[in-house]
């Protein structure tokens, strides 16, 4: 046969098999746009149901992503199925099955971190807002997405975070409750009464506004003999924020260095004393 004849032969082919192929393609159109349809009605039920709910927003947000992409599925093996007649759904979720496998290989840390992001989702202990700490980072929790959580450090700079991060190592929750301990070390001279110290730094600590004296007792307790003091650990409670922990420890320690002055304790200086084995000659003294 001719080259040309063949060329023109086959193209007559494709065009009519494209041809028959229309009502198919229509039909499939007509399923994505019910799918569409589909997806926005489950998505309008949703958020009526979830706004009567008291879920977090990114979660909120995940299981009507999650809905839409299970009616997407569906919705997509229906139409090809009807353009491929050949193909089944069992064929097509057995070749899904079988790619998803190859694809979890290749993006194993993306779909840990998008596991470790569901369970972190799922969790109540960590909410938008709180101060958290996590292997050396600390800061405000600003979103968690399903692959990542965005971090607002003290000093104002966005860490971006693999949830797996935050999901395997131990995790501190630093205003997981209205308040938390603080804790600082004041030394005093040896030859100071004791008893008076502790009587004067815990009255200097309870004047202090943003000290919870009233829920939580102050502790003013003797912890070390120090090498050119005796030093106190004075223990209060204040807000649970990093700021409320500075602006307290900045109140406290301005109080009680007032009140121990008032009383005429001194905050020593490190001293040295140098001891000698035998008495220093004239050369040594000169």
């Amino acid at each position: 046969m001719d080259p040309i004849n063949l060329l023109q032969a086959q193209a007559t082919g494709i065009a009519r098999d494209a041809i028959e192929l229309v009502p198919q393609v229509v039909a499939a159109g007509v399923v994505l746009g019910m799918t569409f349809l589909v997806s926005w009605g489950v998505q309008s039920v949703l958020r009526r149901l979830f706004g009567r709910s008291r879920l977090r927003p990114s979660l909120r947000e995940l299981l009507l992503n999650l809905a839409a992409i299970a009616v997407w599925i569906g919705g997509c093996l229906v139409a090809a199925t009807i353009v491929f007649p050949n193909l089944t759904p069992a064929k097509a979720l057995a070749g899904l099955g079988l790619g998803s496998v190859a694809i979890g290989f290749a993006f194993k840390d993306i779909f840990e971190n998008f596991l470790a992001g569901l369970i972190i989702l799922f969790r109540r202990e960590m909410r938008l807002g709180d101060f958290i700490e996590c292997e050396g980072l600390q800061g405000r929790v600003e979103k968690i997405a399903v692959r990542e959580s965005h971090i607002r450090q003290t000093d104002g700079q966005l860490v971006i975070v693999p949830n797996a991060l935050l999901f395997k190592n131990p995790l501190t929750i630093l205003t997981d409750l209205p308040s938390r301990r603080t804790t600082v070390i004041c030394g005093i001279r040896y030859g100071d009464d004791m008893n008076l110290a502790r009587q004067v730094m815990t009255d200097a600590i309870a004047q202090c506004e943003s000290v919870q004296h009233e829920q939580h007792p102050i502790q003013v307790f003797a912890q070390a003999f120090g090498e050119s003091s005796i030093d106190f650990e004075l223990t209060w409670w204040t807000g649970s924020k990093p700021l409320d922990v500075r602006r307290s420890r900045d109140e406290v320690m301005t109080r009680v260095k007032a009140a121990l002055d008032a009383n005429g304790i001194e905050i020593p200086f490190p001293i040295r004393t140098v001891e000698w084995s035998q008495p220093p000659t004239q050369e040594q003294s000169a």
